[in-house]
This record gives structure tokens, sequence and C-alpha cells, in this order.
């Protein structure tokens, strides 16, 4: 990689603004390759474009097939971008101890995620492909305990590609002595770090229980914390379960500690069908048996040595053929504000691609709605609501279709209500907005995860429960959903539901979930009698008239009597959904709607149409009719009730 004289935050700011001060030059060609499962944006070519998107589509189709799934969920939408141009990846790569990283890769998770390649180097996609496993395993495969995840991610990552084969279980670890320098010459490495091959070669192992109940950090690890025993030994377990096709065998171990709370040497037996020992040992002497680890490790120290190594070669899963791809030209002005949108993500970047970002909006030839949406997203990190909405909306007079903007503007609405402790604003649009985004990308957990919470704010908690759970579902290691899943049981008065799910939560390895947990139970005892959260309940409001004497006499008769129990509507929410044949407004503003559902007729009254809850139209109207709709209400009966929501579909 190019050595660099200006500090990388200077040369990032004047990389992103030469789309203002160059849009009559020459621009380069910038273009969006799209996959079934990618979208690439690149200045490389549509050649290398593709290229690419090939080699990601293979790399989905072997994790799938290591996992053992007929599909798999994309929990969030994935951006590519991959750059010719070493230089300019240095300009927005992550920076370590004031230089940018040297790999030729690097993965940001967030929404969306990234994937942000140099294309100046071969095969640059290998430096993403640990990233890629731990990303498909969290939306793909329940919680499990960090040798599990470790030990898939760093088999995956031995994964090489070319045109015919794939190959897969050398050891990720292994670094060549010897290096080539600008010269040609031969240099040597001080210091090499040591190989998982070297590590297990030594007279120690973990126990394998020991192993199992490691407590991992699941923050990416610096490079030199992956280089110990710990990540050795559960790459080598992975490499045997995988070998020895023992994945389901493991599932249902994981099941029995995770769930069922059986100790781990119980359930090692009971799984595997022997003692935590005897499995060590099976191990052990698989690890001794994979002549070609150990002929690599010697290799890598002979000056000269190219490659490492491979222990399992297969045809290549699909071709160039078998991968349909469509390209889009892109502006280099578009280009560069997505480029700025990614470069925000990251901390050492964030202020410098504002500034730049700020420079392409207020210039009307270089403004976008993709400019706009990243400052908005920046103000929102920043917790600065009232800038967001002015963002958002110059964004959507740009490109009024755009599903970023529609999702951040939801986002926004849950983040500043959760900083405040406030009701979201705009509920009805907000709402609106997240059924979009969820038409546009289906798989997106965070969106039903918001949609979960709008609907529960609405009064909707039958719809919010099916939200949640298709939340949970999309992304089920997500420890937040499980603690709202909660919440949504003790608004729809599951108490025992509720119960079950936060004492399994209270033992969480996050502290902040742990502890919410063990408030939320505290609480239950007090929801669950009065029938609404602790913080709802009435707080001495003061009496005027009559109801003020009533009060002094009551409290003269008893001075040590207790405060009467709130006022509470303990009918629960229903849902339902049918056609909506009238509306009968004549005793406005109360309404009373006449509604078909299940071949029975009902009545739903609302004493303030003005202030009902309406999604899917701007304005409750007295004028529907034959409409489509779905509501929630609380019963009066069979066939009547009491309007909390409508929803026009």
């Amino acid at each position: 990689m190019s050595a660099h004289v200006h500090p990388p935050h200077l040369a990032l700011c004047a990389f992103l603004l030469t789309a203002v001060v160059s849009l009559h030059a020459a621009e380069p060609k910038w273009i969006r390759i799209n996959s079934s499962h990618f979208s690439v944006l690149t200045d490389g070519g549509q050649k290398k474009g593709v290229e690419v998107v090939l080699r990601l589509e293979q790399m989905r189709t072997i994790f799938e097939q290591l996992l053992l799934k007929n599909k798999l969920v994309q929990g969030v939408p994935l951006e590519v971008i991959a750059l010719n141009s070493d230089k300019e990846y240095a300009q927005i790569a992550p920076v370590r101890q004031v230089q940018p990283i040297s790999s030729p890769g690097f993965f940001v998770t967030g929404e969306p995620d990234y994937i942000v390649l140099d294309l100046e180097a071969d095969d640059s996609w290998r430096a993403v492909s640990r990233d890629f496993a731990l990303m498909f395993l969290t939306y793909n495969y329940p919680p499990s305990p960090g040798w599990f995840d470790e030990g898939f991610a760093e088999y995956f990552s031995s994964l090489r590609l070319d045109k015919r084969q794939a190959q897969l279980g050398s050891d990720p670890a292994l670094t060549l002595s010897w290096q080539e320098d600008l010269l040609g010459n031969q240099v040597g490495v001080r210091n090499p770090p040591k190989s998982f091959t070297e590590l297990l070669s030594g007279p120690v192992w973990l126990r394998l229980p020991d192993l199992f109940t490691v407590r991992h950090n699941p923050l990416k690890p610096e490079e030199s914390a992956r280089h110990t025993l710990f990540y050795a030994e559960s790459w080598i377990v992975m490499h045997y379960l995988l070998n020895k096709n023992k994945l389901p065998q493991t599932g249902n171990y994981l099941d029995l500690v995770q769930n069922q709370g059986v100790p781990v040497e119980q359930a090692i037996q009971q799984a595997y069908g022997m003692t935590p020992a005897q499995l060590e040992k099976e191990v052990n002497d698989y690890f001794k048996s994979l002549t070609p680890l150990f002929m690599a490790m010697d290799a890598a120290k002979q000056p000269g040595t190219q490659d490492t190594g491979e222990l399992r070669s297969f045809p290549v899963p699909l071709g160039p053929d078998d991968i349909g791809t469509s390209v889009q030209d892109v502006s280099e002005i578009e280009a560069k504000a997505l480029l700025g949108e990614m470069a925000a993500r990251l901390p050492e970047h964030r202020e410098q691609a504002r500034k730049s970002l700020e420079a392409m909006v207020a210039n009307p030839m270089t403004e976008t709605a993709a400019g706009h949406r990243a400052l908005a997203w920046i103000f929102m990190t920043q917790r600065q609501f009232d800038q967001v909405p002015d963002e958002l909306d110059a964004a959507r007079k740009l490109d009024a279709r755009d599903p970023w903007i529609k999702f951040y503007a939801a986002l926004s609405k849950y983040q500043q209500a959760l900083v405040t402790n406030s009701s979201f604003e705009g509920l009805s649009n907000m709402i609106q907005d997240l059924r979009a985004v969820i038409e546009w990308s289906p798989e997106f957990a965070e969106a039903y995860h918001l949609l979960a919470l709008a609907r529960l704010e609405g009064g909707g908690v039958n719809s919010a429960l099916a939200s949640i759970r298709e939340a949970i579902r999309l992304s089920p290691r997500n420890q937040t959903y499980l603690l709202n899943l909660a919440r949504i049981y003790m608004e729809g008065k599951k108490w025992d539901d509720a119960t079950s799910l936060l004492d399994r939560l209270k033992q969480n390895a996050d502290p902040l979930i742990a502890q919410a947990a063990r408030k939320d139970l505290e609480a239950l005892p007090v929801w669950k009698k009065y029938g609404i959260p602790p913080e709802q309940q009435n707080s001495g409001q003061a009496k005027t008239g009559g109801e003020a004497a009533s009060a002094d006499q009551e409290s003269a008769e008893s001075a040590d009597s207790t405060p009467a129990e709130p006022q509470v509507d303990n009918r629960k929410v229903a849902f339902v959904k049918g056609k909506l044949v009238s509306v009968d407004c004549s005793q406005a503003p109360v309404a009373v709607l006449t509604l078909i559902a299940a071949a029975r007729t009902m009545k739903l009254r609302t004493q303030n149409y003005k202030s009902l809850l309406v999604m899917g139209a701007d304005n409750f109207s007295c004028s529907w009719k034959n409409l489509a709709v779905a509501v929630n209400y609380k019963a009066n009966g069979k066939a009547a009730g009491d309007l909390v929501s409508i929803e026009v579909q």
C-alpha cells in the first residue's frame, strides 16, 4: 500500500470534495452491480465488479452448505464498496495507531452493514471472510458460545477460491516467515505470530468443558489476540465437528446447555455419546492426522514459500454463468456521497465526513439525497435530533422513494423517544414509513422491531407481538428484541410468558440486558395488579368541587387509609381484519364504524375520531366505505367494541 504524507482525516476530506471541485472534469466511471443477494458499488469496471459479486455469491453458498441451511437470512441490508485504487481505499479505511489498516478489506456493522474492498490487492474478499461468517451466524443460528462462533468463523476464513476449485481447512493463522521486499529480495519477518498449528502442537490444551464455558468478548479482537490457544482450539474443534458431520449433535448440545440448563459435561455425554475426555481425545487425534497442516507450517518458515497448502478441495458451487447481474451507472457525485455515508460510520472519519457532506449538499450542483440522509444519520448519532427532520425533508425532495430516508425517519423518532423518555412523534407516519421499508427489504429485522414498538404504542398488542416475533426470527441473537418481547407480553397481560422470558434474561451476559430484565421482574407484580406499568399510575392529581370534599372527608375518617387504586381499563386489546362498510359521524366527534369480519358484522366506536390513531391514510374520514382495514379494539360483547387504532390497507 502506498505511503501517505497527509493525515488520514485530511485525505478523506480532500477525497470526498473532489466531487465538488472537479464536477466538469472527466469523471471516473462508477457503476453498481447487483446480483440476487449483493449490490456492489465500484469504480473498478464491470469485469472486476462482477468478479467481486461472484466471489460473494460463492462464499454465501459455501457458508449455506456448511451450516446445513437451505436458505440464509440477511437480517440487515448489506452495501459493498470495491475501490480500484489503494490510495482511495486508504483514505476511508479504519485507522489504527495513526495509520490506515494494512488489510485490503474491512467490514462495518450497522444499518446497513458495509464491506469495503481494495481491488488492487489480490483476493481482497478474503480479508472479510471471517466477518462474513460471523454476520451470517448472527442472523441464521441461535445464540452460541464463543468457541462455536469463533471456531466456525476461523474455519470459514481459510476459504480460497479460483475459477474451478474451492479450498477449505488450512490454518487461517499461518503467516509466512519470509516476505519479498520492493526489490524482490526475501526478507525475514521479525517475531511472526504463532499459527494455530504451532499452538496446538504444544503439550497443553484447554479441557473441553473449560473451552466450552469460556466467557468470550464478542467484540472484534485485535489480530494479536487471535493467536491464542482459545482461538486455536475453537478452530480445531469446529474443524473436527464439521468434517465429521457432527453439526446436528452440536445443535443438540447447545440446546441442552442453553435452553434446558443441563451441565456442560452431562450435555457432552448426551449429545455426542462420549465423555468430555473421550471427545477431547478424538479431536486431538484428528488434529494429529492432518499431515498437510504440519507440512504447511514447516514450509512457511522457508524463504520463497508462496502457498501454505490445502486440506480439502471441491468444485466451486457457482460459476459466472450461474449468477444473474444487472449494471447501473452511478454519477461521481452520487458515489462520493455514498462513500461519505460509509466513512461516517467510522468514528475517526465522522467529523471530516460531515464537513465534506455539508459542502456537497450546500452546492445545488452536487446536492444529493444520499448526502442529506447521511447528514441526518450523523446528527442522529450525535443526538442533535432537531436537525434530523430538515435533512430528511431535503432528501425526500430529491428522492421521495428512497427507503433509507423512511427508515432513518423512523429510527430517529425511536432514538429521540428513548433519550427523552417520551412518546414517538408522528406515530402514524412512522408506521407507514416502516411498512414501506419492509416491503423494500422483507428481511430487515430492525424495521420489524421498530414497527413492533410503534404498534405497541398505538395500542396494537397483537400486531406488535407479530412484528417482534418476526424481528426475532430474522435476528435471533438480538437480546434487546427479546427484552421488548417480554414487555409486549406484559402489555398483553401474558404474565407467565413474560416471567419466564425475564427469568432467562436476568442471567444475560450483557449487564444492561440483565439489569433491565431484573427491573422489569421487580415491576411485574405492580403491573399485574393494576394492569399498567408503575410509572403510568395516577400520582395524586388535584381534585376539584365535590370530588375534593369527598376526598377530604375520607381522609378525616381514616388518617392511615391507603390511596385509591387507579381506575384501569383491563380489557384486552383485540385485533381483527375486515371490510369497513360505513362510518357514522352523526354524533361527531363520536364515530361508529360498521365492519364485516369473518362473516360477522361489528360496530366499533371511537369517542373522538380526531384523536384516533390512523395508519395507512393521512386522516380519519367519515366518508370511508368498502375499505380493507385492520383494527385494534377493546371488546364490548361479541360484535361491539371501542376502537384503539385503525390501519387502512
